[in-house]
């Protein structure tokens, strides 16, 4: 009976093993191209699929300051605020400080970043019915979903409630 080897561990197996495998590297690798896919297809509108996401994110909260608006988009302030400045230079969104408290600014469509809006929509639509037809629909947002216990777990380690042994 012949026996069975296993291959011999090296660089190349190792760092094959790590390309094949990594949750991080291969969900970054399919949000880099489901990104590009969707800026091909929008591309006539002048937005990217981060700046038409962003935009909805906006119109849909009550909640404008920009501290909410960069936990619900998982980005940090810096490059919240490196994207808005873009969207604001186009006339899109309106940035301004909450009188209240002048360490917190707040974030809005303006009627130009409005109609932007509704006019890639259905475009959006088009290009995710396309997509569809090439990734399943929902697992985008299942992974979406499922890595947001990746988020309580970092609060929760901030904050002292979990101890790691």
């Amino acid at each position: 009976m012949g026996s069975l080897r296993q291959p011999r561990k090296t660089l190349l197996t190792d760092a094959r093993a790590l390309v094949d495998q990594c949750a991080g590297w291969n969900s970054r690798l399919a949000a880099r191209r489901i990104s590009h896919f969707l800026d091909r297809e929008m591309a006539d509108l002048g937005l990217t699929a981060a700046q038409l996401g962003l935009m909805a994110q906006i119109a849909v909260t009550s909640d404008d300051t920009l501290g909410a608006l960069a936990q619900r988009t998982g980005l940090d302030q810096s490059t919240l605020s490196r994207n808005l400045r873009t969207l604001e230079r186009e006339g899109l969104v309106e940035i301004a400080v909450v009188e209240s408290d002048l360490r917190r600014r707040m974030v809005w469509l303006t009627e130009t970043g409005a109609r932007q809006l509704e006019k890639a929509i259905p475009i959006w639509r088009r290009a995710h019915a396309k997509l569809a037809r090439l990734v399943s629909p929902g697992l985008a947002r299942q992974l979406a979903d499922e890595a947001e216990a990746l988020t309580a777990d970092a609060a929760a380690r901030a904050s002292g409630l979990c101890h790691v042994v």
